[in-house]
């Protein structure tokens, strides 16, 4: 029932579902005092705006934005590969794509949770394999549905597990591109404390050490959404040289700080970036090096 109303939405103009994200991310902010606090403290205190009209603008636009993207979400799911192809108005830096992939020893494309994220599988996928790291939904009755709209062809899921990140190491010692969202919160022991945005977030290690592993070219993404629902825009960057001292997760922090900047509009600032990890602990038939399902120490590494 529920999958079936999505795929009805799905089938609406972008504009129309645009208008109708409008509407929902007002309908979010407003009924939730928790998500209405957090989207504006993290707002507020990333020291992006100095003045009040600026961030009353921010967090407004930032409102309607953040409901756009759930509405286009099922528009990228079922829409054919042609169409996909056709949303995606300008490229940005490809050359940087091609070279990474000529070295064949992969490429780790990193993006944080900004503007139409959801196409970006679809669009790379096709060009050459794509492997994404994926991370199940809490509320179970979304996975079938989450799945099918992730998983096309040339296109891989790998999970936030100990098989999930052998996925990735895989596809990339085949000389293939992988996808991951670095902003989320990994779990206990499998990140460290950097700062982003003046402030300590527990920050992913996962992509450095799978880089140090491989040998793999690391770049940014992002994606733009266009006014009048006019499509989208995607952008690579190579990733800032690491100052000296500085560690893997705050040059990470720093590099995703400059991709927000320039669009903070269609970050998603309500996400909990803040929050203190959680602890998962193994399942019995998974490897017992360590206690947590998304560490990737060396011994977990091995084919």
């Amino acid at each position: 029932m529920f999958a079936n109303l999505i795929k009805l939405i799905s089938a609406l103009p972008l504009k129309s579902l645009h208008r109708l994200g409008w509407v929902l991310g007002w309908i979010m902010y407003l009924s939730s005092p928790t998500y209405a606090k957090r989207l504006r403290d993290n707002i507020s205190e990333s020291g992006l705006v100095s003045n009040k009209p600026d961030l009353k603008k921010l967090i407004k636009n930032n409102i309607i934005e953040s409901g756009k993207a759930l509405t286009e979400a099922p528009h990228i799911w079922f829409s054919s590969r042609d169409d996909c192809a056709k949303l995606m108005k300008k490229v940005y830096g490809w050359d940087l794509v091609e070279e990474g992939l000529k070295r064949k020893q992969g490429l780790i494309l990193l993006t944080p949770h900004i503007g139409c994220f959801e196409i970006i599988p679809h669009y790379l996928s096709m060009q050459f394999p794509f492997t994404a790291l994926y991370r199940p939904p809490k509320l179970k009755f979304l996975t079938p549905l989450l799945k099918f709209g992730r998983q096309r062809e040339n296109i891989r899921l790998a999970t936030t597990d100990v098989s999930g990140v052998r996925t990735l190491l895989k596809a990339l010692k085949r000389g293939e591109a992988i996808g991951v969202l670095p902003d989320q919160v990994p779990g206990s022991g499998d990140g460290e404390w950097a700062d982003f945005f003046g402030r300590p977030a527990y920050t992913m290690t996962m992509w450095s050490r799978l880089a140090e592993r491989s040998g793999a070219t690391v770049l940014l993404m992002a994606t733009n959404r266009l006014s009048n629902s006019d499509g989208f825009e995607l952008f690579f960057h190579n990733l800032p040289n690491q100052a000296e001292g500085e560690s893997a997760s705050r040059q990470l922090n720093k590099a995703l700080e400059f991709l927000i900047k320039k669009n903070p509009s269609q970050f998603l600032w309500s996400y909990n970036r803040y929050k203190k990890p959680s602890i998962k602990h193994f399942k019995k038939n998974l490897p017992t090096a360590t206690k947590h399902d998304e560490n990737i120490s060396d011994d977990n590494l091995n084919d």
